[in-house]
């Protein structure tokens, strides 16, 4: 069995230049402040992040690991932290907020059926958002989806509830089955028969044999934890070299009905289940739930295109580069687009822009390195924020999707839930393009308690009438995962603590607290993902307090605990050059990515995230600005581009 070891990482954050010093406040902002960093007094490094009591990082020692200097990152994320190569990889416990156990939601009869919860208070009303476009809620999945994946324990033959919805012997004997039974008020349901919704337990260390049966038990993120593009690369080297060409740096590619599209699955019956035959259309990509729905599909074809175009310049501007160096360094090219999209674009939306800047999750108007990186910080993802504060955002999703034209006028609609694992959709006329200017057009549904009946009520569900409640899955699972409940993260976050439901009435509506009042015998017994999503969001925030506090903590220690992010210069071998930076830093967007790699889309405005209105006008793609690879072009001895 392999050894646990558990480190427990304490509030004060050390901002780090290089692994052997670290600097004041006071010596820190004046460096920011001598590479062109804006600061003013309420937004200077004495306003240290405060990660509370600490959070545990449990780590699975499988084999011991002798990390070789190198400057691209590893599939599987080991060796990012040198000291300790296990913090992040993939394989490894979820890190978890130091909070007693006792607190935490478990799989209790005693608490309410989470379908009844979602048909209580999550129903659908089709409220939306009048400012962010849907490729908001889209791109959150893609980030998502690169950063965390927890997957139902193995077990061939057990039927925790069968494909039409009824109880099987493994419901009730199976300790990995944790069906969801269909409540008396669910009249749809009830009509056709269904007894429940199907759910397994997630694999846990007890079951690759990490922690014996007396032992804590941990919920294991089967991908590494940091924003590297995971979900186009994969997350080992077997995987990883399976979607390669060979040659010329490149991915595999197929060419199919006027279109470039990913390879196709091996077995099309695990990557698309609801495939009507062996020869319809099924991608095979660097993350197994590449094809689970059709805008999710459309960015993956976008990100592996994005791939082969700048491995193409790469490798005419230097010639003399192999496949190996082509592929290496368009990778790290294309991380740090979207590390900086992620960052400085996508989640200042979710978060406010101000509130990230005073945590230190950006900074405005750097003109060199953000050496904040700390080899301290584990960058390990919180199992509050995956299987909690995260899934929140799922209430962004519509359940129709637009396929837009050139000239922005709407074709068609698609129900998303016909095609669940079916990206063949996507290959018919110009579907593509027109469900990726849809991404870009279409408003998302807007940040609120209510959720689309496609995900509610139809969710996977095939060939039949009625599917799964992604709503009541998210509250299942985290209770499958023991995440702490919700009065117990409030008081982690220094947050007002609820003694009595009418207590609850800073954050949340008389309405809502009277819904849970009825549900819950007393407030502790809330689960975090029914009252964080209840909270009043905070001003210029998609999310109410509570759940800000896990965002900013995970963002935070994602970017602090990766020594390869793109804006850190500490180590001259692994750094960008200061051009490169600048490049990278000022043309990364994703209106240029789903220009460059539609099929025939040659107009966009600026801000792909944000609604076309007069000051975010439709524009030739020739109008924005763009990542200028030359940069990147060797000269015989050429100067060191030296800050």
């Amino acid at each position: 069995m392999a050894n646990v070891r558990i480190l427990i990482l304490h509030a004060i954050c050390i901002f780090v230049f290089n692994e052997n010093k670290s600097f004041s406040s006071g010596e820190l902002t004046s460096r920011l402040q001598h590479n062109g960093c804006s600061l003013d007094k309420n937004d200077t490094p004495e306003n240290e992040i405060d990660l509370g009591s600490g959070y545990i990082t449990p780590i699975c020692d499988l084999m011991e690991i002798k990390c070789q200097e190198s400057r691209y990152r590893s599939y599987d994320g080991t060796c990012n932290n040198l000291q300790n190569p296990y913090w992040g990889a993939t394989k490894q416990p979820f890190a978890e907020l130091e909070i007693d156990r006792s607190e935490d939601s478990t799989l209790n009869s005693s608490l309410p059926n989470p379908r009844t919860i979602s048909l209580k208070v999550f129903y659908d009303k089709n409220l939306i958002d009048k400012k962010w476009t849907l490729l908001t809620m889209q791109w959150g999945q893609v980030v998502a989806h690169d950063m965390a994946l927890s997957l139902p324990i193995p077990a061939d033959g057990v039927v925790c509830c069968d494909a039409n919805g009824k109880f099987t012997e493994d419901s009730f004997t199976n300790p990995i089955c944790a069906p969801i039974p269909i409540p008396d008020i669910d009249v749809v349901n009830k009509a056709d028969g269904t007894e429940c919704i199907d759910f397994v337990r997630a694999t846990t260390s007890r079951n690759i044999n990490c922690t014996g049966p007396s032992e804590p038990n941990y919920a294991i993120n089967d991908i590494n934890s940091y924003m590297d593009l995971s979900l186009t690369y994969g997350n080992d080297n077997k995987q990883a070299q399976a979607l390669r060409e060979g040659k010329g740096g490149r991915l595999l590619t197929t060419e199919r009905n006027g279109g470039i599209w990913p390879p196709q699955a091996p077995d099309i019956a695990v990557s698309c289940p609801d495939a009507m035959s062996e020869k319809e259309p099924c991608y095979n990509t660097g993350d197994i739930r590449g094809n689970q729905n059709t805008q999710l599909s459309a960015l993956q074809v976008i990100l592996l295109k994005e791939h082969n175009r700048v491995a193409d310049i790469l490798s005419k501007y230097n010639k003399h580069w192999d496949d190996e160096t082509i592929f290496q360094e368009t990778r790290r090219i294309l991380i740090a687009q979207i590390q900086q999209i992620n960052y400085y674009h996508f989640f200042p939306i979710l978060l406010g822009e101000e509130r990230m800047r005073r945590h230190k999750l950006i900074y405005k108007n750097c003109t060199s390195y953000i050496n904040d990186y700390d080899p301290k910080i584990s960058a390990a993802v919180l199992k509050v924020f995956t299987t909690g504060s995260y899934r929140f955002f799922h209430t962004l999703i519509r359940g129709l999707l637009q396929v837009i034209n050139e000239n922005r006028k709407l074709e068609n609609e698609i129900r998303i839930s016909d095609w669940f694992n079916r990206p063949v959709i996507l290959e018919e006329k110009d579907n593509f393009d027109g469900l990726v200017r849809g991404l870009s057009f279409q408003p998302e549904d807007r940040s609120d308690q209510y959720f689309n009946i496609e995900i509610t009520q139809y969710l996977f569900k095939g060939n039949r009438t009625n599917g799964q409640d992604l709503r009541a899955i998210d509250i299942q699972r985290g209770r499958d995962h023991r995440v702490p409940k919700y009065v117990a993260v409030r008081r982690y976050c220094g947050l007002s603590v609820p003694k009595k439901f009418k207590d609850l009435s800073g954050d949340i509506s008389h309405k809502n607290i009277e819904a849970l009042k009825c549900l819950y015998k007393k407030v502790e017994d809330i689960d975090f993902a029914v009252g964080g999503s209840l909270e009043k969001h905070k001003p210029g925030a998609l999310a109410g307090p509570t759940n800000l506090c896990i965002l900013i903590k995970q963002l935070y220690i994602t970017r602090v605990g990766d020594r390869l992010f793109f804006e850190n210069g500490f180590d001259e071998k692994i750094r960008f050059t200061p051009s490169q930076l600048e490049t990278i830093r000022k043309n990364s967007s994703l209106a240029r990515l789903l220009c460059d790699n539609g099929i025939n889309i040659k107009k966009m405005q600026p801000n792909a995230f944000l609604q076309v209105f007069s000051k975010n006008k439709v524009v030739p793609c020739s109008e924005l600005p763009a990542i200028d690879l030359s940069l990147w072009k060797e000269e015989k001895d050429e100067k060191k581009d030296e800050i």
